[in-house]
């Protein structure tokens, strides 16, 4: 009998988009067999980052505010110091997500955070895996990956709505960013752990 594999889904949402992207991901991730999949919430993880330990993967998700990750969300990273000074998450799997109004909304840089927070706990990042959805001229807004992201899953959601502002190719995203992540946890055989 094979023993199944955690994830954990580290997220902030100033207003509930990023949540949403967040219930996506552990939806696709839950979706592989074997797989354990649990949702935290950043500012109360913070406060004991150690109940992340048991985790095999960590997929991380977080707004876009001015071009960089949330206040709470860096909260958490910071929390997590002892735990990279002793470089114990080294080889969990790793990936990220976030949500802006901007199209651009500078998403990228939030990414980058997140991949080098993953990196310097000596973390194996997993990327998208999806070819840009909506760079073609037959191409359109409903198709998977419609931001162009590769280094983890993206979304718009309009400022002057709710969740009925996201857009559905969105949430497929990031649940196929889980669905990949829980893949490569599975078949996982690596890392200093």
């Amino acid at each position: 009998m094979t023993e199944a594999r955690s994830i954990g889904v580290v997220y902030d949402s100033g207003y509930g988009h990023t949540a949403a992207q967040a219930r996506a991901v552990g939806e696709g991730a839950a979706s592989v067999p074997d797989t354990d999949v649990a949702l935290y919430f950043a500012e109360e993880v913070a406060t004991d980052p150690r109940q992340l330990d048991h985790c095999d993967a960590l997929i991380f998700g977080t707004p876009t505010y001015m071009g960089s990750g949330s206040a709470v969300f860096k909260s958490f990273m910071e929390a997590s110091a002892k735990i990279w000074l002793a470089q114990e998450w080294k080889g969990k799997l790793a990936a990220g997500f976030t949500n802006s109004s901007g199209h651009s909304g500078d998403k990228l840089s939030t990414l980058t955070q997140l991949w080098l927070f993953a990196m310097q706990h000596g973390m194996v990042w997993v990327g998208l895996g999806l070819l840009d959805g909506n760079g073609r001229s037959t191409g359109s807004d409903s198709e998977l990956n419609r931001l162009g992201s590769y280094a983890g899953a993206m979304a718009q959601s309009n400022s002057d709505q709710g969740l009925e502002g996201m857009q559905d190719s969105d949430l497929r995203t990031a649940s196929a960013l889980g669905e990949r992540v829980a893949h490569h946890v599975v078949s996982w055989r690596g890392g200093g752990r």
